[in-house]
């Protein structure tokens, strides 16, 4: 299982709530709430996501999980949304690592460390793979992929590759759907992740990459 639920009142944490809980207790019950979610989730599938069954497994009372999940359809916001949080502190940390270290294969160092995540992300996995994604959750993942592209600009800039400019944030997006796309083909039927879509997509990716960073250089 991964990381424990984020906490509400943490900066990258947006979950859709009924209610905002204030109390400290209350956001323990919320926690863990969401994290007997995931664990029904990754044991059972998407379709024993029911407040029922989440209440059973949290042990707290239906009523006190309509407080705050009234229903399937915003327990699956909120998971979602723990998972973005997560995703995008990753992000944030590899920004940072850029950097400091000056990575001289900055395609490979990202892979490598959201595979990572993949593999561990039982949860995340078997949300997306379930196929019952909410509109809400869809829409929230649009915007997720491009405070992901604004990631991967922040690290192209701190390595000193690119200007910043319109194209490149354009170009950080559409790296981003293509490599979000091959990672899920290659977690799809492989939890450790298929190696060899993997090396394609470094192939692939690596090829986009310098074709980005040649824009900015001088003739």
């Amino acid at each position: 299982m991964g990381d424990p639920v984020p906490q509400p009142g943490d900066g990258a944490w947006h979950v859709p709530l009924r209610r905002t809980p204030q109390q400290a207790r209350s956001k323990a019950r919320l926690a863990r709430v969401l994290q007997a979610a995931e664990r029904v989730l990754v044991r059972e599938g998407v379709q024993a996501l029911t407040t029922t069954r989440i209440a059973a497994e949290a042990q707290v009372s239906v009523g006190s999980l309509y407080q705050y999940l009234p229903d399937r359809d915003a327990i699956i916001d909120a998971l979602a949304a723990g998972y973005f949080a997560r995703l995008e502190g990753a992000m944030d940390d590899l920004v940072r690592a850029a950097a400091a270290e000056q990575w001289d294969d900055p395609v490979g160092v990202l892979i490598d460390a959201y595979a990572v995540i993949y593999r561990t992300e039982h949860g995340f996995r078997a949300l997306w793979f379930g196929s019952i994604l909410t509109e809400q959750t869809r829409a929230a993942d649009r915007e997720h992929k491009r405070r992901m592209a604004d990631g991967i600009r922040r690290i192209l800039l701190a390595l000193g590759a690119v200007q910043d400019d319109e194209a490149l944030a354009r170009a950080c997006h559409a790296a981003v759907l293509a490599a979000d796309a091959l990672a899920q083909e290659a977690f799809r039927s492989d939890p450790e992740g298929d190696p060899g879509l993997l090396d394609e997509a470094r192939l692939m990716l690596r090829g986009y990459l310098a074709g980005v960073t040649a824009r900015y250089e001088g003739p």
